[in-house]
């Protein structure tokens, strides 16, 4: 298991873990992705669909069974490893425990159907990964995560890359020089997540 302390050290400092070919390793890309909070787009279908959502946001309700989720849906039939393994589950749960690592849940009925889960450290929010079962459900579950991150003053949303799903709603690349900045003046800041 990664120590807990390490784990906290590590984002403060722009640094975030991952298993590859089952070993730890650590990584700080350049450029970085984030999420601006204040240029969030919410493309119009899919804010009608937060809307008036059949899904139920929860957050913190099913930690392990979100960051699981998110381990199945990394995995490639053609590749064996994931870079969620079980040392990364441990390592998160434990933060889990102590308040530091977060899911955000949408359940339909009693069925956990998407969700993501991440690392809250003052005002900056680390994003890991996100997993779905119905359409729509991870991006109802980001909505969420924004929405909760503006209202508690957050500054900063870590997506680590850019990928063509958060394209969508605006994320950026910056440097890496910049990233350390913004994450500097974030960790200035008293938010708590729940």
């Amino acid at each position: 298991m990664i120590p807990s302390k390490l784990l906290v050290a590590a984002y403060a400092s722009g640094w975030f873990p991952m298993a590859t070919d089952g070993e730890i390793r650590w990584y700080s890309p350049n450029p970085r992705g984030i999420l601006p909070l204040d240029e969030v787009h919410i493309p119009r279908r899919l804010a009608r669909v937060a809307r008036h959502s059949r899904f139920r946001v929860e957050i913190d309700q099913a930690f392990g069974d979100v960051i699981r989720a998110c381990a199945a849906d990394d995995r490639d039939p053609a590749d064996p490893g994931s870079w969620i393994n079980d040392e990364i589950i441990e390592s998160y749960t434990a933060l889990h425990e102590q308040g530091i690592a977060h899911s955000v849940e949408t359940w339909l009925g009693d069925r956990l159907v998407g969700g993501l889960y991440g690392v809250a450290l003052r005002g900056a929010f680390f994003g890991e990964s996100m997993f779905h079962r119905e359409t729509d459900a991870s991006k109802v579950a980001l909505i969420a995560l924004v929405e909760r991150l503006r209202a508690r003053g957050y500054m900063l949303l870590d997506t680590q890359w850019v990928t063509p799903h958060l394209e969508q709603f605006g994320a950026v690349e910056i440097p890496r020089a910049d990233y350390l900045q913004r994450l500097e003046q974030s960790l200035r800041l008293d938010c708590t997540f729940v």
